[in-house]
């Protein structure tokens, strides 16, 4: 049989059957790195599956393209690229590692300057961007920047002006500072946002708007075009993709707002990440359990999504984080080589925050028809100060919840009242919230992902799915697009014709 013939022919015995079978199933399935502990028991995974998943690795020259990547090799074939988001944080080839530090030493002058007065006064960051030149962060800022604000900030991403007019209305235009994130400074809503917030500040009199604007971009040549000065023009790797791009001169509104030590400390974290997926064997390597777990359910159980809950406020931006990360990495349809794919690749990503979750989505996880493979999040650490013990009653739910998913209820006089059980999840529960840790967690996501894509046989790292339906908008903006008559018909209708 093939390998993922093996892989398909897995059995699926309860969970409950797996840990009353085995007294060491939770060691087994259990890792800690990074300040993070990672639990996968309550996963169908066992012992043989683990193997099967080794035998496909060998198969798909995991370590071979794992090495590949880390020295700088094209290994993004459809683009002719190399993937350096790993040399960011200083870990992989010499020359990306090189030009990383030289790019972020730029990066820590001008924040420098900044906070020395060069621009005049400033207060708040108001950083344009969208994917993943927003996303990473917003996601840092937001779950970092809570207790210490050296500056208020503003991630906007949307091109409806309502989300703009909301920071305008937050933000004094004479003491803002405006945070450009485009890879080719071309993105059509970053630049029409960006051009608005330019509009602002003029129409709010100050005199030479453009003389507050940092430039994030893989073309600094454009930007300068655009009308940055040069000084303020914070270059990376066109190896550097926007869904891992938030270690890079991306991250600046990140390395700015909350310090440039929580910065290092963020990068320390992932390459920490990076040196465990290096060089740790599968069967206790992090990401490469994930993405097993991933695929058995994707592969064996045909489970169409997954879901993880953030039992942390401050994590509540990652499932839209992962959300880009998984689907825009892994939802292709052909192989590295132009061939169809053949069998499911990247499941649904979809989730939420905790306890509010319980309340909304938990019905279906429980009772519902679906398998969903559900992934906890939690931190032992709380975020809050409150003297009575919310982040007890937080964590309790968390860990309930897990348990609950995998016992079940049966109730024969009351169907309506019965649980099924033998609904698996994974929990990810870190020591505590700092850069450190995010650093180290955000790695790990990256790498997991990339073992699914090697799995697979797709390439990771292109996303050209995004771009037709971009492209009929800007013809269709300047007229030269023809629709079919339901699209024309809106068009019309909403008065764009």
């Amino acid at each position: 049989m093939s390998d993922w013939s093996t892989i398909e022919a897995l059995p699926s015995p309860r969970l409950t059957d797996l840990f009353a079978d085995d007294p060491k199933r939770l060691d087994m399935l259990s890792v800690d790195v990074a300040g993070i502990h990672f639990d996968w028991s309550k996963t169908h995974l066992t012992k043989e599956a683990i193997a099967a998943f080794e035998q496909l690795a060998a198969a798909q020259d995991l370590a071979g393209k794992r090495a590949a990547m880390f020295g700088g090799e094209h290994v993004n074939v459809t683009e002719d690229r190399p993937v350096e988001h790993t040399a960011e944080r200083y870990e992989g080839n010499p020359d990306s590692v090189a030009r990383a530090q030289k790019f972020h030493g730029r990066m820590r002058a001008l924040i420098d300057a900044i906070e020395g007065g060069a621009l005049g006064e400033i207060r708040n960051i108001l950083h344009v961007g969208i994917g993943g030149s927003a996303l990473g962060p917003h996601l840092l800022v937001d779950a970092l920047g809570r207790e210490e604000k050296r500056y208020e900030v503003a991630i906007v991403s949307n091109v409806d002006g309502v989300s703009l007019e909301d920071a305008f209305a937050r933000f004094d235009p004479k003491t803002t500072l405006l945070a450009i994130a485009s890879k080719t400074f071309t993105t059509t809503e970053t630049m029409l946002n960006a051009t608005s917030a330019i509009q602002w500040m003029q129409e709010n009199g100050v005199e030479d708007p453009y003389g507050r604007v940092v430039a994030l971009t893989a073309s600094p040549d454009k930007a300068i075009e655009w009308g940055v000065d040069e000084t303020r023009v914070l270059p990376f790797s066109e190896g550097v993709g926007g869904r891992y791009s938030l270690w890079s001169s991306i991250g600046f509104p990140a390395a700015l707002g909350l310090g440039w030590n929580v910065f290092e400390e963020l990068l320390e974290g992932a390459a920490e990440m990076d040196r465990h997926f290096r060089f740790t064997a599968l069967h206790e390597n992090a990401p490469a359990l994930a993405a097993f777990a991933d695929l058995y359910y994707t592969q064996v159980r045909h489970a169409e999504t997954r879901a993880p809950f953030a039992y942390d406020e401050r994590l509540r931006l990652l499932p839209s984080y992962l959300q880009q990360l998984e689907m825009e990495s892994n939802g292709k349809g052909v192989t590295i080589e132009g061939k169809p794919v053949g069998r499911p690749t990247a499941a649904i990503t979809w989730g939420g925050v905790g306890t509010d979750a319980q309340h909304a989505v938990f019905q279906l996880l429980h009772q519902g028809t679906h398998l969903v493979p559900v992934e906890f999040l939690a931190v032992i650490e709380g975020g809050d100060t409150l003297a009575e013990d919310h982040h007890r009653q937080l964590l309790l739910n968390a860990f309930a919840q897990g348990a609950a998913l995998m016992k079940g209820k049966p109730n024969p006089d009351d169907p309506a009242r019965a649980y099924p059980g033998d609904r698996p999840s994974s929990t990810l529960l870190l020591d505590d919230l700092d850069a450190r840790t995010l650093g180290a967690l955000i790695a790990f996501y990256e790498h997991r992902t990339f073992v699914n894509g090697v799995l697979l046989g797709i390439n990771s790292f292109d996303q050209f799915g995004v771009e037709l339906g971009k492209e009929m908008a800007k013809a269709a903006d300047a007229g030269g697009q023809e629709f079919d008559v339901s699209t024309t018909d809106l068009i019309k209708r909403a008065g764009l014709d």
